[in-house]
């Protein structure tokens, strides 16, 4: 049963608790204890505040200040918009001292509509708190045990394996990888002939279809281009980069025929009409191109031979 003193707006009541957060016959040091107040029938329409707890309580008792506050009964008055409620309000304290102590009192605040005030306080527990005995007669110290083994089991050994299969097919993968890169770069280092390189290209030309006004440009850049590119590597002059005057500068002294070199030079300042200066050549012009390069390639190409063997 409760008992309420009033002394000058100061109401002293029963109802503190004590309860250890782990039920045991006796306090330790270090063992959590819950601290609080029960109010019972407590209207709900009135008002409550709690006041701050410090953490350092006094005596090596430490608490955790923070109101747990929890309703435990709700009674519902007949006839009437008000319920009664039975409150449980507390917070966490740990000792770490032994000894025997008094805990400071709960003080509740309780204020009205016209800005009273009234303080409940409650009456404080005491705390009878022990350290775990040892006995001196049977007791042999001993040295800290090592860490304890567990036996490994599939489902952990079964990540790693699984891990370690996935990276070793993804190093065996890079590792193709790698080969068959190298191999191609070794296939593309033998490059074939200048001669068979520059028909192949002009192979790509053959048939009318490219000799129509809106592809001849295409056509001619094509076929002097494939040209281009076997002379610079059957001749040594820097066709690529040249204008059409300065590469017949470059071939002149070589082993051409006039007529093929004169040949050859109409069909690049053709080309260079077509692109340039948007000329359309005539269909008996665009038959006799792709023959004259097919035949310059072959002509030079067999006179390398020739002078190859007679040198050897």
């Amino acid at each position: 049963m409760n008992v309420l003193i009033l002394i000058l707006g100061i109401l002293l009541r029963d109802g503190a608790f004590l309860t250890p957060a782990t039920p045991r016959d006796s306090v330790l040091v270090a063992d959590r204890l819950y601290y609080g107040v029960e109010l019972k029938e407590w209207p709900d329409t009135a008002r409550l505040q709690f006041p701050e707890i410090q953490p350092d309580m006094g005596g090596g008792i430490l608490a955790l200040p923070r109101w747990q506050v929890d309703t435990l009964k709700i009674r519902r008055i007949k006839g009437a918009n008000e319920r009664l409620l039975d409150i449980r309000a507390q917070i966490a304290i740990q000792p770490f001292e032994e000894g025997s102590f008094v805990l400071p009192a709960l003080k509740l605040l309780r204020p009205y509509a016209d800005s009273t005030l009234d303080t409940l306080v409650f009456r404080p527990c005491s705390l009878e708190v022990t350290a775990m005995p040892i006995d001196t007669a049977t007791f042999v110290p001993h040295d800290l045990k090592g860490q304890a083994g567990a036996p490994l089991t599939f489902s952990e050994v079964l990540p790693w394996a699984l891990g370690g299969l996935f990276g070793g097919l993804l190093v065996a993968i890079l590792v193709s990888w790698l080969l068959s890169r190298r191999r191609q770069e070794e296939i593309a280092a033998v490059k074939d002939p200048a001669h068979v390189v520059a028909l192949r290209k002009l192979d790509k030309f053959r048939g009318s279809e490219y000799w129509a006004p809106t592809r001849q440009k295409a056509f001619y850049s094509g076929v002097t281009d494939a040209l281009r590119e076997y002379i610079a590597a059957r001749y040594g002059v820097g066709a690529l980069e040249m204008t059409t005057a300065e590469i017949f500068d470059g071939l002149k002294g070589t082993d051409l025929t006039p007529e093929l070199y004169n040949e050859l030079k109409e069909l690049f300042e053709r080309a260079d009409f077509i692109k340039f200066a948007k000329h359309t050549a005539t269909d008996e012009e665009n038959a006799t191109v792709l023959p004259l390069a097919v035949r310059f390639v072959t002509t030079t190409y067999q006179a390398e031979v020739e002078q190859e063997n007679q040198g050897g």
